[in-house]
């Protein structure tokens, strides 16, 4: 029997907010109008942040109610707070997505937040998703390891996790934020969740920092998990983790799943054609690990 595994493309939001070099709202249309095209129907968009903090997610006012409406197409927005909240509603959002990191620390330097106030907002704007009929994906930031206290014990991702879902979140994106878990952690990871809570209420977020995103992909499926976020291109990277390759890239998971009998419904050509687009944007090369070979197959058939 072949399963479905759904992919969430955060090229958008997470992909292009570090980026140096703005991207308006109309490529930013053109990319994601390219991405459904290839077959990708859920989308990360962008992120209710404030314009100063991330200058890149400034048009999300006006990019949200533009977006493509394409039958079976998700979008979701990144919102750090009520305000933000109450902006992505305004824009025309019914998924949001918020983030907590494991640590002190690293709330600290990423949201300017401590623990508790990030608990504490984080259950907050789940609540008024429930009472809004908004779905509402937590991520749990550093899930792995926290890049200024170190791995992150299973005791207190475990202890997150259920505090999140207490609060009502339909579903809990477990991330390795910086890149730096490894194979036999995330078994431990998913083997705990879904061994306590089951599978279909949380996803996995991987970045390729250490050449690890593919496979990490893998153990996770391995566990259960179905729900696998990518970015187009390998775009993205963390400003944690100096050097980082960016995020798990599209293009790579779905040639993976799609080679190993797990349907997406994600066409690999239609995703170089995306990729194409994003490196007109930015200006510079971009693709995934699997992208020498798109190369070298076209060269053969041109000779042919």
């Amino acid at each position: 029997m072949v399963e479905t595994v759904q992919i969430n493309e955060v090229g958008l939001r997470d992909g292009l907010q570090i980026q140096p070099q703005f991207v308006p709202t109309a490529g930013k249309l053109e990319l994601c109008g390219a991405l459904i095209d290839a077959g990708v129907r859920k989308i990360e968009a962008t992120s209710f942040v404030s314009p100063k903090a991330v200058p890149q997610m400034a048009d999300a006012g006006e990019l949200f109610p533009a977006l493509p409406m394409r039958a079976g197409v998700h979008y979701s927005a990144l919102v750090p707070n009520e305000k933000g909240y109450e902006r992505a509603r305004a824009a025309g959002a019914d998924t949001v997505a918020l983030v907590i990191a494991t640590t002190e620390t690293f709330n600290r330097r990423n949201i300017n937040m401590s623990f508790a106030e990030a608990l504490a907002v984080n259950q907050a704007v789940i609540a008024r998703a429930r009472a809004d009929g908004v779905h509402a994906r937590a991520y749990i930031s550093g899930a792995f390891v926290c890049p200024y206290e170190g791995v992150t014990p299973l005791a207190r991702l475990l202890d997150l996790t259920e505090r999140l879902l207490d609060a009502g979140a339909d579903e809990v994106g477990i991330a390795d934020t910086i890149g730096a878990g490894h194979p036999k952690q995330c078994q431990e990871i998913f083997s705990a969740i879904v061994g306590r809570w089951g599978a279909e209420r949380f996803s996995a977020h991987f970045h390729d920092t250490r050449a690890m995103g593919l496979v990490l992909a893998w153990v996770a499926l391995q566990e259960g998990i179905r729900k696998l976020d990518s970015s187009i291109g390998g775009l993205g990277g963390c400003p944690f983790a100096p050097g980082a390759a960016g995020n798990l890239a599209t293009e790579d998971l779905v040639f993976m799943l799609e080679q190993s009998d797990y349907r997406t419904g994600i066409d690999v050509a239609g995703l170089r054609a995306a990729v194409a687009i994003a490196e007109r944007l930015l200006g510079r090369p971009l693709g995934g690990r699997i992208t020498p070979w798109w190369r070298a197959q076209a060269k053969k058939a041109a000779a042919e």
